[in-house]
């Protein structure tokens, strides 16, 4: 979902993947410990974030 929405908050997240709230916390708090995700803070409401892909990341693993 990140590869193709770009910067998406957690509810996006749980909205377009129809996955469960926990999981998709779970597997957010997991890419952010692998280095995959970067979490950016969201203006509109203050309360989330904003997801995205670590582009250096990326490059590493396709490198391989």
């Amino acid at each position: 979902m990140l590869e193709s929405g770009g910067q998406l908050t957690q509810k996006d997240l749980i909205r377009e993947t129809s996955l469960p709230s926990r999981t998709v916390r779970y597997a957010l708090n997991r890419l952010k410990e692998e280095q995959f995700l970067v979490e950016r803070y969201y203006f509109i409401d203050a309360r989330q974030s904003l997801y995205s892909l670590n582009q250096q990341q990326q490059r590493e693993v396709v490198a391989v």
